[in-house]
């Protein structure tokens, strides 16, 4: 969502991903309200991702490139961000119709008037952890008091305030550090505790050489805290979609469920083949090597499956979640992500659900009941 080794990597990659954008289906000039390309055949779309081409957005690059979107009717134009770009804020404005954000950001965005939908949740577990040394004493978030704790910010920080809200911590008891997208500022010793992502930041660490025995770090190096398991943990990769278009525009509509099920393909792709769907992101402009590559996609899998009510439906229990940490999280400046339980339009089940019911009789998996991870071998700086 956010990660990269630095601003040449990024650059670097977005300028590969101008190439990607053509052979994922680009093309189109219009938006996705069912009007047709120059040949007549395919519905344009655009799609904002979050940050840049790489594993964690493996399913909607298999899907281009499987050819998923063109079977359902459809030439989708992926749009990557390098920070540049706020997923909710492109699609708010029309510039997008469809864009992949987490929730907790967006609950601030539809508090200030965005009017958004989450249509697909697909993460359905939180990938956010927070790494210290493992002789550090910070095995709980209650051990956060009197240290100094990494934070990305950018909308990256509110699990960490939910969590910590519960414990009754707030800024006067933790200094809340700004750490740049990678590890550094933790392994150089500027903050105790680094936040990072179950498929980028921590495999950063695992592929890092000790200098005290010349090998790479460990997992019994660090201790890790995983939101996933606080009453921090939110809800995180999700599908936006434009609320007042899936209300009055019955070509948004459909278009909404053919891309749905194309990238439910995507996914499922994904999972039975990781090797495949890692060669893919970085053929689609990852800047990432090949052993972390495919720790993204392995990881990334481990967060959407398994789905057990199908994948991209909304556990209503994990909204609600997310929402009461939203309304917990107080940052360092005393500011609050939302102040009001969202609208009822913040999201919906019907058009996933619709899609999961037309793909039902292709034999697909789609809860993950048979879903494996592999092992994946992570080598020095990525390769």
């Amino acid at each position: 969502m956010k990660h990269s080794r630095g601003r040449l990597a990024a650059l670097g990659a977005m300028a590969a991903t101008a190439a990607l954008a053509l052979a994922a289906c680009s093309g189109g000039t219009d938006s996705g309200d069912g009007g047709d390309t120059a040949d007549g055949d395919l519905t344009p779309v655009k799609l904002q991702l979050q940050w840049l081409p790489q594993g964690q957005f493996a399913g909607y690059f298999a899907a281009a490139e499987q050819g998923y979107f063109e079977e359902e009717g459809l030439e989708v134009e992926i749009i990557p961000s390098g920070g540049d770009i706020v997923p909710q804020d492109a699609l708010a404005n029309g510039d997008v119709d469809y864009a992949i954000a987490w929730v907790p950001k967006v609950l601030g965005s539809i508090e200030q008037g965005a009017n958004l939908t989450d249509i697909a949740q697909i993460f359905q577990r939180s990938g956010t952890l927070q790494v210290s040394w493992a002789d550090s004493g910070i095995e709980s978030i209650a051990d956060f008091e009197g240290k100094k704790i990494g934070s990305w910010g950018f909308g990256n920080e509110w699990e960490i305030f939910a969590a910590m809200a519960d414990e009754g911590l707030d800024a006067t008891t933790v200094q809340i550090i700004t750490q740049d997208f990678n590890m550094n500022a933790f392994l150089q010793g500027d903050i105790d505790a680094a936040q990072a992502m179950t498929y980028n930041e921590y495999a950063q660490l695992l592929e890092t050489v000790n200098p005290d025995t010349g090998e790479l770090y460990e997992p019994s190096d660090f201790n890790v805290i995983s939101y996933e398991e606080t009453a921090g943990a939110m809800l995180q990769d999700a599908i936006w979609a434009d609320t007042e278009r899936l209300e009055s525009d019955e070509e948004y509509q459909e278009t909404t469920v053919a891309f749905l099920k194309a990238v439910v393909k995507g996914w499922v792709y994904a999972a039975e083949n990781p090797e495949e769907a890692s060669e893919i992101t970085i053929a689609a402009g990852s800047g990432w090597g090949p052993s972390h590559e495919l720790w993204m996609v392995n990881e990334t899998n481990k967060l959407i499956w398994p789905s057990e009510a199908g994948i991209g439906i909304i556990d209503e229990a994990a909204w609600d979640k997310t929402v009461a940490g939203a309304l917990a999280a107080v940052n360092e400046s005393g500011a609050h992500l939302i102040t009001e339980e969202p609208p009822a339009s913040a999201w919906t089940n019907e058009w996933i659900q619709q899609a999961l019911d037309e793909l039902e009789a292709d034999g697909l998996d789609l809860t993950g009941e048979g879903f494996e991870p592999i092992d994946v071998t992570l080598e020095e700086g990525g390769n």
